[in-house]
């Protein structure tokens, strides 16, 4: 068997994937493990954003393309590895950029972000769930990947759902990532240009709970559930319609 062959066989194929899984966990572990290590969550918080804004300005003034990919840069990272932090990272976006221009940025780092977390959790994770309970799930994968696109929409939208829980339960679905991707990005947009808005006035904001009123959270919701109708339609107001 030539050399070629034997690196296309089962076996080999089998303990590449095993070496690769396992490199791609060790990063996610050593990145998160980092950042509680060396405590960057004492960093992570209004009261050091404040005050820092006059630097932060000032840098972003006098080197905005350097800051915009900076920014990026750390969205995506922060997102990817579900880190802490993303509230206060668009509300700083809106602070220097500006809310359209920062909600541009912020949906491009945090759909950047999930889409490199939803391939680790489907790489690492997603083969081991269908073998162990592909049977059960059968059902539900078929049914969320009819209708994946509308789920995800309305996960993205309602406040109750967690970002990065659902970006990593997706990678166990069978949906397929440019649907992933499209209803991440539209789906972000509202959140986004909220915070980004806020954060135009950071000055005032004594508190990250302020941000949450009721009113906007109801409104998320009640947006989240409307691109559910299309999904209650096909499901059960047309079946009933049809056997009339």
């Amino acid at each position: 068997m030539s050399s070629e062959e034997q690196i296309l066989t089962p076996d080999v194929r089998s303990r590449a994937s095993t070496k690769g899984k396992a490199i791609v966990a060790v990063v996610f572990l050593a990145v998160i493990g980092a950042f509680y290590f060396f405590d960057l969550m004492a960093y992570v918080s209004l009261d050091v954003l404040k005050a820092n804004r006059d630097k932060l300005l000032a840098f972003t003034e006098e080197h905005y393309v350097s800051a915009v990919a900076l920014f990026i840069l750390t969205y995506v990272t922060q997102t990817a590895f579900s880190l802490p932090g993303a509230t206060l990272m668009t509300l700083a976006g809106g602070f220097l950029f500006g809310s359209v221009w920062a909600a541009l940025y912020v949906n491009i780092g945090a759909t950047t972000g999930a889409t490199l977390a939803f391939l680790a959790a489907r790489y690492l994770f997603r083969g081991w769930v269908e073998r162990r309970f592909g049977d059960r799930l059968s059902a539900f994968q078929e049914g969320f990947t009819q209708n994946a696109f509308n789920y995800l929409l309305m996960l993205r939208l309602i406040p109750l759902f967690p970002f990065f829980l659902v970006n990593l339960l997706s990678g166990l679905t069978r949906v397929s990532v440019g649907t992933y991707v499209a209803a991440t990005a539209l789906g972000i947009i509202p959140g986004s240009l909220a915070y980004t808005f806020a954060g135009r006035q950071l000055g005032t904001i004594n508190s990250l709970a302020e941000l949450a009123s009721p009113r906007l959270l109801l409104a998320f919701t009640l947006l989240g559930l409307l691109f559910l109708m299309p999904v209650v339609y096909r499901k059960f107001i047309r079946p009933s319609q049809s056997k009339r």
